[in-house]
């Protein structure tokens, strides 16, 4: 079957950027299972991974505009560390939920001082070129019940 919309695949991947440092990948045993057509992978990923086979190889380069985006430094904010719990001991790293005119977003905080808290709400790979390298394990319809709820099950 070939991969295409309301197709549920399975991948093993690893993932590295342009220096060839490994960002992520699957475990052996448990690949990536997503939902062709339902935006459960970044956009070029599955434009790439269109009309492959289960047992089909992928090596493929993504640009930021077709993964996460990329890097705005105006989503860099200093905020008042008051603005946080007063309860909650803040550490570079740690992330938050934040209302924005475009609605709930996740923050990364990236410094903190007694006064300030500096949060990144770029996504953790936005700006980056993105290099993937897997094997396709799998290739199936969607379950109506998958395609009701919009993911693979």
């Amino acid at each position: 079957m070939l991969i295409g919309k309301d197709s549920v695949v399975s991948i093993q991947y690893t993932l590295s950027n342009d220096s060839g440092e490994v960002i992520d990948q699957s475990q052996e045993g448990e690949p990536l299972v997503y939902l062709h057509g339902a935006a459960g992978i970044i956009p070029g990923l599955e434009k790439e991974l269109a009309g492959k086979v289960a047992g089909d190889d992928f090596s493929v380069t993504i640009a930021p505009e077709e993964a996460y985006g990329d890097h705005h430094p105006e989503m860099i904010q200093e905020v008042p560390r008051a603005s946080f719990p007063a309860d909650v001991d803040i550490q570079a790293g740690m992330q938050f939920n934040a209302e924005s005119p475009q609605g709930a977003q996740t923050v990364v905080v990236k410094q903190v001082t007694a006064d300030t808290v500096t949060v990144d709400g770029n996504h953790p790979l936005a700006g980056l070129t993105l290099n993937f390298k897997g094997k396709i394990d799998d290739v199936r319809q969607a379950t109506a019940e998958e395609l009701d709820h919009g993911h693979a099950h």
